[in-house]
């Protein structure tokens, strides 16, 4: 590669991982990972700790999670061999139809928010599998909104895009009080999110589905035109799910089901298992391209396929076959990229043991089936236009092996830039992801949730319920980029053997899909961004294998990853953040 580094030797890393043997937090905020570390050390688990590390990032980090927003926790406890996922994604409201969105999904205010689901599945983990009082959990972040968080050069720059920060009374009071935009090193509070939090802490979930809180959101949303009402909110429950896996070289990968994105991430390991990575090399051109065709032709798959499996029949087994993946494999040319048009949807159907559920939607021979007995012709992919988006994601291992991987959202940055009457509480706009074509596999309905593009990510080596080890947890934001970034990180540990920081530091490449973004109105033109810090001649080989290659600055790939790899034998921790944000991590 281009570049030194002082800390690689494989790859590039200009921190070391950061090493624990009793706990391990990684966060898109110091003063998160030090949140829960703090609990950690007063004897808290993974659970516990990641609880406080939740609440702190919607304080400290609140362009990209907040309570408002909805995500998934995937709980790993050792003692039980278990994996499971608390889905926390909320469901379009009931006043939400397509035909209020004829003139299409506003990007920011009332009207694109959702049902806030994040809160019940972190409060159900806690009540599952956490030990310390929640009380206690929620006090770090009761300091910060207090406090006060020192604003980052970045928060100050990113929060001036979203004007609503500023021009709605209840958001400027946090984010722009007086009128002007905080600066770098200032202080931003929040009094009302802890007035929040510590009823949260002391009612539990019903305060804010059922109580005074989900009161005052409702009365917001009505008197500023939105949807939500206090009926959304109070239906609303989490969904425990169990993760789905795969094998990859030997080794157990874990991921969030539908309506997670994670089967993608999946589908990209199992199409690319049928090449021989270490002798493509860490990198090369020959990696990158093949890498890329896998994650097009997984992506293809999930725009035909993937919805809201309580609504859709989703094919995820086929999906997840591997003979499937080798068909697949083998429409991907080590000279040829393949094209918009070439990188179609498979037939997962046809490597599934049962029939399609005929009460529920599904997609098959190139029609949408409906319950009604409609079928109609569709061609997956619709709509034009692009927009970016937002996310957080941390981890969390603790001294008895125990670990938390949690992806929270507000969908795109700062969400809708609306903050919730008196609440504190930041609102997501995570009406954004829905289709509007009817004929679409993700078509909006009331009550039904929307396609997801979180996904965390555990790695052991051997299936958990056989007393597998846990050997990595990880995941980033980045909307539709979470699925290929870490698929590269996955690889670059396993098949290239590079520590956690090298593989997060490392020269990032992103490839945006013609019409499959998943925010409104859901394409993106079809290109490849790739850092400049790649070697001399990758860029040229990608463009002579018929890519569209962005050249672009050194640390500018999509994504914030972050990682803690558990050595084998020692059990000891190796934690790394992502230096293209504000990540850190903390161990002990």
């Amino acid at each position: 590669m281009r570049y030194e580094s002082p800390h690689g030797t494989t790859g590039q890393s200009f921190r070391p991982p950061r090493m624990g043997s009793k706990g391990a937090v990684v966060a898109n905020h110091t003063l998160a990972a030090q949140a829960g570390i703090r609990i950690l050390h007063r004897g808290g688990n993974a659970v516990d700790a990641a609880i406080a590390v939740a609440f702190a990032l919607g304080v400290a980090e609140p362009a990209g999670s907040s309570i408002g927003g909805d995500g998934f926790v995937m709980t790993h406890i050792r003692s039980k061999k278990s994996i499971q996922v608390a889905n926390g994604t909320g469901a379009a409201p009931e006043m939400a139809t397509p035909e209020r969105y004829s003139k299409g999904i506003p990007l920011t205010g009332i009207l694109g928010v959702s049902v806030p689901g994040i809160l019940d599945a972190l409060l159900a983990t806690h009540e599952r599998h956490g030990t310390l009082p929640l009380t206690t959990c929620i006090e770090p972040a009761l300091e910060l909104c207090e406090d006060g968080v020192p604003v980052s050069h970045q928060q100050a720059g990113s929060s001036m895009q979203t004007s609503l920060l500023r021009d709605a009374p209840t958001s400027a009071e946090v984010f722009a009080p007086n009128g002007e935009w905080l600066k770098p090193g200032e202080l931003r509070r929040n009094p009302n999110l802890a007035k929040t939090y510590r009823s949260i802490a002391e009612q539990g979930r019903d305060a804010f589905y059922e109580g005074d809180i989900a009161r005052e959101i409702a009365r917001f949303s009505e008197e500023c035109g939105g949807l939500l009402r206090y009926d959304d909110l109070k239906n609303h429950k989490v969904k425990w799910q169990e993760p789905i896996s795969t094998t990859y070289r030997g080794r157990t990968v874990y991921e969030a089901p539908p309506n997670s994105s994670g089967h993608v991430l999946l589908q990209e390991l199992n199409i690319f298992e049928n090449f021989a990575a270490a002798d493509l090399g860490y990198l090369s051109a020959e990696a990158v391209h093949v890498m890329t065709e896998c994650k097009k032709l997984a992506f293809a798959d999930r725009e035909a396929y993937m919805a809201d499996p309580d609504f859709v029949d989703v094919p995820v087994e086929g999906m997840l076959n591997k003979d499937y993946a080798a068909e697949r494999a083998n429409l991907i040319d080590f000279e040829q990229s393949l094209s918009e048009d070439e990188a179609r949807e498979g037939d997962p159907w046809a490597y599934m043991h049962r029939q399609p559920d005929r009460q529920k939607k599904y997609r098959r021979d190139g029609m949408i089936h409906y319950p009604n007995g409609r079928s109609v012709a569709h061609d997956a992919f619709v709509a034009p236009g692009a927009a970016g988006s937002d996310t957080t994601h941390f981890c969390v291992v603790d001294r008895w092996g125990n670990a938390v991987g949690e992806l929270q959202s507000i969908q795109m940055g700062y969400g809708s830039g609306l903050i919730a009457g008196n609440t504190g509480i930041l609102l997501n706009n995570r009406m954004t992801y829905w289709h509007l074509d009817p004929d679409h596999i993700d078509f909006l309905r009331p009550g039904q949730r929307v396609r997801h593009t979180m996904n965390p990510v555990m790695v052991t080596d051997a299936p958990v319920e056989d007393g597998g080890n846990l050997e990595l947890v990880c995941g980033t934001p980045g909307a539709d980029t979470q699925v290929q970034t870490n698929f590269q990180v996955v690889s670059a540990v396993f098949d290239h053997g590079l520590t956690v920081a090298e593989a997060i530091e490392g020269p990032r490449w992103t490839h945006y899909q013609g019409r499959t973004s998943s925010t409104y109105p859901h394409t993106e033109a079809n290109h490849l961004d790739i850092e400049d810090r790649v070697d001399d001649g990758v860029i040229e080989s990608l463009r002579a294998r018929g890519h569209e290659v962005n050249v672009i600055a050194p640390f500018a790939g999509a994504g914030s990853e972050g990682a803690i790899q558990i050595h084998r034998q020692a059990g000891t921790m190796a934690a790394a953040s992502d230096p293209r944000r504000d990540g850190d991590s903390a161990v002990w």
